[in-house]
């Protein structure tokens, strides 16, 4: 069992900046595969960046060149460095863990993840 927890959420002006952490407790993360997903009010909730448990990274588009996911297996902590933000990326925003021993991984399919953490809300003013 992972139990994850994020935090650095909070309010921030168009084109500001805020650094996401997801914590891991419970098991090493070294063994998962990570991603960040976010959902809107009445909206889906959407992919937006992943990382390999050997490092390889994967955006959605809509953050690509603004969004950098990071990992520090020392620490078993997953980061989602956000620069040049914008009102539409207004979103609770939760981290995920996918075992890798499961095998393929579909990123961007959050039924691919085992583990969820509660979510941390991000508010983007213009």
């Amino acid at each position: 069992q992972v139990q994850l927890v994020e935090s650095g959420g909070g309010l921030v002006q168009a084109g500001g900046s805020l650094r996401l952490s997801c914590a891991a407790s419970g098991r090493t993360l070294s063994n998962y595969n990570m991603g960040w997903f976010r959902q809107a009010p009445g909206k889906e909730r959407e992919f937006v960046a992943a990382i390999r448990w050997s490092g390889g990274t994967i955006y959605a588009d809509s953050v690509k060149g603004r969004f950098t996911i990071s990992r520090d297996n020392a620490k078993n902590t997953v980061y989602l460095q956000m620069n040049s933000l914008k009102p539409e990326d207004t979103a609770i925003y939760y981290c995920a863990a996918h075992r890798r021993e499961r095998g393929y991984f579909n990123h961007d399919s959050a039924r691919e993840y085992d583990y969820w953490g509660q979510g941390t809300q991000v508010t983007v003013s213009k």
